[in-house]
């Protein structure tokens, strides 16, 4: 049964949490050459695709380290790690396909679910690194 005395250590990790997805968020949304803020205000169904994939395959390794880090710095280093893993998926498809943002913005869900499928598999192969 979980007492009422770790409402604080969960508040901490919880806020901690939703501050570093802000982050992500941030980066990976400047990072892209498409704006997602401006798209999805205008309904493009593969833009949220794009970046609902990529939130969680941030999101899962960021779920992992909470469940197993040692300590607050662990959450940390292993966050930043993650937003790289993101990062770098999001790059990886651009070097195969240049025109993928150009696509997004079109309203392409092939190239959504390209983009947002390969931060999923990621993020899922970086949560399973992350059980130690």
């Amino acid at each position: 049964m979980t007492s009422l005395l770790s409402l604080p250590d969960f508040l901490i990790w919880f806020i901690s949490a939703l501050a570093l997805l802000g982050v992500f968020l941030r980066i990976y949304t400047f990072m892209t050459r498409h704006d997602e803020w401006a798209l999805l205000k205008a309904g493009n169904t593969a833009a949220a695709v794009s970046l609902l994939g990529a939130t969680l395959g941030f999101a899962l390794p960021l779920a992992s380290v909470i469940a197993h880090a040692a300590d607050f710095l662990d959450l940390l280093v292993w966050a930043a790690v993650a937003m790289i893993v993101q990062l770098l998926s999001y790059f990886l498809v651009y070097v195969v396909r240049h025109d993928v943002s150009a696509a997004i913005a079109r309203g392409e869900m092939a190239s959504a679910v390209l983009v947002g499928g390969g931060g999923v598999v990621l993020g899922v192969i970086n949560a399973a690194c992350l059980t130690y």
